[in-house]
């Protein structure tokens, strides 16, 4: 997909857009203190703020529309690589394990992004209003994408936080902003994954069913065959439609999830590499310390200790 630089879009967009992401920075600075944090100011919602860069962290996407109001980030997902900044948001349609970093920030110019969970239920609604009045969604096919944050969408997202900072917050009218937020990801560049994984029986909605049981069960032995049964899919069919999501088998998703599971247990409860692996569903440690190395480009211990002294920013990686 080909997106245009911000610097190539016209003038007069660039500065409304400029205009917006200002208001919108206010009110999550309000949330954060304008100071280094990571909040949940109400359901749904999660604002960071970072003054210095992130090295790269393991996280998973749950279903989610992620904006960067300012600075840049990298988001990896496989042997595929997603940059985006203020020009460009960010879709993830599945649960998906990712690498995310943030390559530059400070207290003079810090990253800032808000990050909303799509309400997939609403999203049918919105789908079923769309095809009744004809409006179409653009194609994609990976379970990530990026499409253009312009006017529109940024302006529907002032609205939705001003809605709830207001003192007359209105749930009603939260409803009918979400709506818009969700139409207007529908019919951008990044529409059709979204669309195709929220309805019932297509090959992408089939796919999420594994992937969320893979979420749920990583730590059991995996059989490819009862998960594509459990999907309602032929295995050849799973894995096809599987990689074309998330640019990997199924397991090696398992894979991932159980090193980015084991990641966090290593930092946030501070246990040792072996019982790490054991708690993520390891059978052999010395198999666990060789893919954790393959992965993550050093031994659980030495990048343990590479992720404490390197960074203060270590909330993406703890969640």
């Amino acid at each position: 997909m080909h997106l245009q630089p911000i610097d190539r879009w016209p003038n007069a967009l660039r500065q409304q857009t400029a205009a917006l992401r200002r208001e919108i920075a206010a009110r999550l600075q309000t949330y954060t203190g304008s100071r280094p944090n990571i909040v949940k100011p109400f359901p749904g919602m999660m604002m960071a703020e970072l003054h210095e860069p992130t090295p790269p962290m393991s996280y998973i996407y749950e279903p989610s529309l992620s904006l960067i109001i300012q600075g840049e980030k990298r988001v990896s997902l496989g042997d595929t690589t997603y940059t985006y900044n203020e020009s460009r948001f960010f879709l993830t349609a599945v649960n998906l394990p990712t690498i995310a970093e943030v390559p530059q920030a400070s207290a003079e110019e810090p990253f800032l992004s808000l990050l909303i969970t799509l309400d997939l239920p609403l999203a049918l609604e919105v789908i079923a209003d769309m095809e009744q009045h004809g409006s179409r969604v653009n194609p994609q096919n990976s379970g990530m994408s990026l499409g253009a944050a312009d006017c529109s969408l940024l302006n529907a997202v002032l609205r939705y936080l001003a809605n709830h900072d207001s003192s007359h917050n209105s749930s009603y009218v939260s409803d009918l902003i979400q709506r818009e937020i969700l139409y207007r990801i529908l019919t951008s560049e990044a529409g059709s994954v979204f669309r195709e994984t929220v309805l019932t029986g297509t090959s992408s909605q089939r796919v999420s069913i594994a992937i969320n049981w893979l979420r749920e069960n990583y730590v059991q032995p995996l059989s490819v065959e009862a998960l594509a049964q459990r999907a309602g899919m032929g295995v050849s069919t799973l894995h096809h439609h599987f990689r074309r999501m998330t640019t990997m088998s199924p397991l090696q998703f398992q894979k991932h999830l159980r090193l980015y599971e084991a990641r966090r247990l290593l930092i946030a409860e501070e246990i040792d590499a072996s019982s790490a692996a054991i708690r993520v569903g390891y059978e052999s440690v010395t198999q666990f310390h060789r893919e954790y190395k393959r992965m993550f480009g050093a031994t659980p211990i030495k990048d343990k200790a590479q992720l404490l002294a390197g960074t203060g920013n270590l909330a993406m990686a703890v969640r």
